[in-house]
Order: C-alpha cells, then sequence, then structure tokens
C-alpha cells in the first residue's frame, strides 16, 4: 500500500475536531478521525473517520491496527478530550512506536487530567483554587460545615453518563447537596466527586490561558476571557471567547506548567472572586480545547504549531493578538438570550461583539457542511448519549496517580 504524506490523526471531539482539522486541512495536511460524534465527520477536511471504542485497551488496539494498516508512521496522534488524552498518554511507549504522541506522558498529563492533583499542584505553588470539601460518603457531607451554595463536580471525565455531561451541578441547600452526591456517586464513585464552594459570577469573570509550551517554557500563548458560556451559570462550554491581555491569569498559569516541566499543548482556566479579589484555577486541559481555533485568528494556530512541535521542528515564539473574538452560534444565541432575560446583556452588547475580528464554531466559508448538520447531529449524539447515560452506571476509575 502506498504510504501517505505524514498526517494528523483526530481522536475523539466534536467542534474542536472541526477546528484542529481545519487548521491542518488548509495547510494540506492529511487529517483523519477517531470519534464517536458525528459532527466532525462533515468536515471537508476529515479525508477518513472511523469508531472510537469505548474500552480503553480496544481503543489503543485500534490506534495500533490503523497505524500499521495504513503505514501512517510519523501521522501525528491528537486527543481532544479528556479521556482520549488519558488512553493515549497512558499508553504513550505503546503508541510512540507507530505515531508522534502530542499529549504528555501520564507522569506529567495525570496533573491536568484529575483536578484533585491540579488543585494540590497548584495550593503547593501559592496559586488559589475554589474552597474543596473532602468527603467520603453521606454521614460525612450531612456534618459538612460550608456556605451554600455548594458545586459537585467530577474529579475527572472518563465516561459518559449525566454527571460528567452536566459538568457540575448547584446544590442551593444541604437537601439538594446530598440528594446530588447520591446521584453522582452512583456514576462515578464516593471518591472521584468533588465538592466546591461556588464563586459567584458570569462568563465575564472566567479566564483561560492557552499556549504551546517546551520544558516549562511558553512558546506561543494566548490570554482570554471565557465572556459567554452555556448554561450561563456554570457552562458546560464557552460560547464567546475573547482574547484579552491580563498579565496576572498568564503569570500564574505559566507557574503551573513551568512546575512541570510540561511540553506540549494545555489551557488553564481560572475564575476572578470578587469577594477576594483573586483569580482562582479551575481547570487544567492537556488537549486541545473548544474554542481552539481562535488561536489561528489572533496569530497562534495552535493545531499547526503543535503539529510542527510534534515532530521536532522549532517553533519561533509567539504572542496572540488582544481584540479578537471565538462564537459557537447556535449556543452562544441561547446564552445571550438567557442573559438578556437576566438583564446582564443588552442587545447594543451583543451585537458589538460581531464588530471585531470574530471566527466561528460551526460554520466556515470553505467548510460549510457542519454548521448545515449541527442541529440534526447535535440531536443525533443527545439521543445516543441518554440512552448510554441511562444505562450505564460508570464505577470509580483505577489511575494510577502521583504520590
Amino acid at each position: 500500500m502506498a504510504r501517505h504524506p505524514p498526517g494528523a490523526l483526530i481522536v475523539g471531539g466534536a467542534h474542536v475536531s472541526i477546528a484542529v482539522a481545519r487548521s491542518l486541512g488548509r495547510r494540506g495536511i492529511p487529517v483523519w478521525l477517531l470519534a464517536n460524534h458525528p459532527l466532525p465527520k462533515f468536515s471537508r477536511y476529515v479525508e477518513r473517520s472511523f469508531h472510537w471504542p469505548d474500552s480503553d485497551e480496544e481503543g489503543v488496539a485500534a490506534l495500533l491496527q490503523l497505524g500499521e494498516r495504513y503505514d501512517l508512521a510519523g501521522w501525528v496522534l491528537m486527543a481532544t478530550g479528556d479521556r482520549d488524552m488519558r488512553v493515549i498518554a497512558q499508553n504513550r511507549a505503546r503508541l510512540a512506536s507507530i505515531f508522534h504522541v502530542l499529549p504528555a506522558a501520564w507522569d506529567t498529563a495525570q496533573w491536568a487530567y484529575d483536578k484533585r492533583l491540579s488543585q494540590q499542584r497548584a495550593r503547593s505553588l501559592g496559586i488559589d483554587v475554589p474552597l474543596s470539601f473532602e468527603v467520603n460518603g453521606l454521614d460525612e457531607l450531612d456534618r459538612l460545615d460550608c456556605r451554600f451554595p455548594v458545586i459537585l463536580k467530577p474529579a475527572f471525565r472518563n465516561g459518559v453518563d449525566a454527571f460528567t455531561l452536566a459538568k457540575a451541578w448547584k446544590a442551593d441547600d444541604r437537601e439538594a447537596l446530598l440528594a446530588l452526591y447520591r446521584r453522582a456517586a452512583a456514576f462515578i464513585g464516593n471518591e472521584a466527586v468533588m465538592v466546591q464552594e461556588w464563586i459567584p459570577g458570569s462568563g465575564h469573570a472566567q479566564f483561560s490561558h492557552a499556549g504551546l509550551w517546551r520544558h516549562g517554557e511558553p512558546i506561543a500563548t494566548l490570554t482570554a476571557r471565557r465572556t459567554r458560556q452555556y448554561p450561563i451559570d456554570f457552562g458546560r462550554s464557552s460560547t464567546f471567547v475573547e482574547t484579552i491581555v491580563q498579565s496576572e491569569v498568564e503569570e500564574l498559569a505559566c507557574r503551573f506548567m513551568r512546575s512541570l516541566n510540561y511540553t506540549g499543548i494545555g489551557e488553564l482556566e481560572f475564575k476572578y472572586d470578587a469577594r477576594e479579589r483573586r483569580f482562582k484555577l479551575l481547570d487544567v486541559n492537556g488537549r486541545f480545547w473548544t474554542w481552539c481555533g481562535l488561536g489561528s485568528l489572533a496569530g497562534i494556530d495552535f493545531p499547526y504549531l503543535a503539529f510542527q512541535q510534534a515532530r521536532g521542528e522549532v517553533i519561533p515564539p509567539a504572542r496572540a493578538r488582544p481584540g479578537v473574538a471565538w462564537m459557537h452560534e447556535r449556543a452562544d444565541l441561547k446564552a445571550a438570550y438567557r442573559e438578556w432575560r437576566a438583564g446582564t446583556l443588552t442587545l447594543h452588547d451583543y451585537l458589538t461583539g460581531f464588530r471585531q475580528p470574530l471566527t466561528l464554531a460551526t460554520f466556515a466559508l470553505d467548510d460549510p457542511l457542519p454548521a448545515l448538520m449541527e442541529l440534526p447531529a447535535a440531536l443525533w449524539n443527545r439521543l445516543k448519549s441518554r440512552a448510554r447515560a441511562g444505562k450505564t452506571k460508570h464505577g470509580p476509575a483505577r489511575l494510577r496517580v502521583a504520590k
């Protein structure tokens, strides 16, 4: 079989996979996909797509079989979701026999994957994090001394269920906390359920620093405000993101990644707690994030730069320009409507977002089909996800974590 020119094999994702595929495909780089969500398969830049197995071992076997069957030696393996990153990172040595592997090795990647470890590392570095409560079961939870509301969130997203799909649940009183904890623990186990303080504030209080690092030093960087999200209280995903200058967020993010001697792509999420006037680290993502396509418009084409780095090429330092935006069109309409109803967004402010350079999550003139297929694909995927979540209760994942 004739050998393909070096390309990229994207694992997982939906909108994020579209952004990665467009970045690389526009440069003539072949893009193949392993995913369960149907949407990215409609991109003209995805040349071939395959099923991504639910089983970790079957997933690794599928990657190795694809690499051997189609002679994909030298292709770059890219992850777009938490579980995808974990599977690849934990099996990096095996996969590196064929591919250039983008996610870091597990001894580094685990600090991004497991939110408990992220918080542990942040506290040791003097980086503020939300107040968290360690509980082991309902008895301890019933006696918990905390200020309501609080949120429950999974320490890691290792499967598809109602809790991981929601990203977080908010409890306004103890009765709600106990009921939600029972539900969450039934899905992922007691020890994987995190109980945290609720930090008030909308998307205007949420910030990210994204970058490409080499041995802990930033090469290409971007700081953004995640201005709107959906749901508006704590979104499953951002819907309107703007590049800004925010030196404190940048310094905190670089301090964290430097401590890991981190190499590769990453995004760190913060929320500004106006009560204490501090930025608090929420999440660390050691894989591509939904709005990574914003970087290209701002002068930092993250997927292409990561592709180059994985292949051993030298990347010149770069910094994103402020004042450009990314929008997930359909979701942002819902978020804007909810904020308008809440009195936190005016029509003028919403329309102002279109006056700056803007890139869209699904629509592109050279790749329009994903936008046309987004709604039917979302409905189909939601039906599948709900069916899986209703039938399956995932037990706690067995992870090798740092001591």
